[in-house]
C-alpha cells in the first residue's frame, strides 16, 4: 500500500519505522529539518509533491493544533479514494471534517506517546479505534496495533471523548494540580521524586495539546469529581477523623484493584 505520512515529529517517525519496510511510505513535512531523521521513505516538502505519489492511505502525525491545517494542504492533490486517517488524542471537530471531506476516513487513538513510553516495548499499552468510518482502515489499523501488541478497544467519536476526559483529564488535572504547588526539594523523598518526574515529563508536552484535551466539553465533570474527593479528604484531615481515613483509604485500594 502506498501510505502518506504528514508530519515528521516523534510519532509520524515512529510510524514511517514501523510501516516502511511492508509498504511504500513517504511522509509530508514543510520542516526539512524534521526530514532528515526519517529513513527509507520519500519526503515532500510541499504539499503538490503529493500528487504524483497518489496515496491510498494517509496518517495525519501531526500535532494536534495543526491536524486540520495538514489536511487541508493535501487534499486539493490526493484523488477522492484516498483514505484520510488520524491519530489525535483530540477528535474535536474532526467527525465534521471527515463527513465534509468526501473521503472514505479511520480514526484511532495509540494511547502512547514518546513522553512516557517506550516505543520498542509497547505490549502494555492501549489503543482506541472509532467505530464510525472505512472498514478496510480500521482493518488495516487493527491489524498494525494487534502486530505491536496492543490492547484494542473500539469507541464511537463520543464514546472515545468521554474515555479520554477520565484516563487523560483527570491525570493531567492532578499533576498540574501538583507541580502547582511545588518548590524546591533539597532531599526529596521517593514519592516525591516520582511525581516530579512525571510532572516534568507532563509539562514538556506541547501547550496546546494539555489545553485541547482540558478543554474536553466532558472534563468538567472529571475536574468536579477531583474537587469533591479533595474537599472529602480535606475535611477527614481537619478533623483528625481516624475512622473516616480508615474508609476513605479502604475506598482508594478498592478502585485501584
Amino acid at each position: 500500500m502506498r501510505i502518506l505520512i504528514l508530519g515528521a515529529g516523534k510519532m509520524g517517525s515512529f510510524f514511517c519505522d514501523l510501516l516502511s519496510f511492508s509498504h511504500e511510505v513517504a511522509v509530508y513535512d514543510p520542516d526539512p529539518r524534521k526530514l532528515r531523521f526519517t529513513f527509507n521513505t520519500e519526503r515532500f516538502r510541499r504539499p503538490e509533491e503529493v500528487e504524483a505519489f497518489d496515496p491510498q492511505l494517509v496518517i495525519n502525525a501531526a500535532t494536534v493544533k495543526y491536524t486540520r491545517r495538514a489536511f487541508d494542504e493535501v487534499l486539493p492533490f490526493l484523488k477522492k479514494g484516498t483514505i484520510l486517517s488520524d491519530i489525535a488524542s483530540v477528535k474535536t471537530g474532526l467527525p465534521e471534517f471527515y463527513a465534509s471531506s468526501g473521503h472514505p476516513y479511520v480514526s484511532t487513538h495509540p494511547m502512547f506517546g514518546p513522553t512516557f513510553a517506550s516505543l520498542s516495548n509497547l505490549a502494555d499499552e492501549n489503543a482506541i479505534i472509532i467505530t464510525e468510518g472505512d472498514d478496510l482502515g480500521k482493518a488495516f489499523f487493527r491489524d498494525i496495533y494487534s502486530r505491536l501488541g496492543l490492547h484494542i478497544e473500539e469507541y464511537t467519536f463520543k464514546e472515545h471523548d468521554e474515555t479520554i476526559a477520565y484516563s487523560l483529564s483527570i491525570p493531567f488535572a492532578s499533576t498540574l494540580v501538583f507541580g502547582s504547588v511545588m518548590r524546591h526539594q533539597s532531599a526529596p523523598g521517593t514519592t516525591f521524586k516520582r511525581h516530579m518526574g512525571i510532572a516534568k515529563g507532563l509539562m514538556s508536552e506541547d501547550d496546546y495539546l494539555l489545553s485541547e484535551i482540558l478543554f474536553n466539553p466532558y472534563t468538567p465533570a472529571q475536574l468536579e469529581r477531583i474537587t469533591e474527593q479533595l474537599n472529602l479528604l480535606r475535611d477527614i484531615v481537619s478533623r483528625r477523623d481516624s475512622e473516616a481515613m480508615k474508609a476513605f483509604l479502604d475506598r482508594v485500594r478498592d478502585n485501584l484493584k
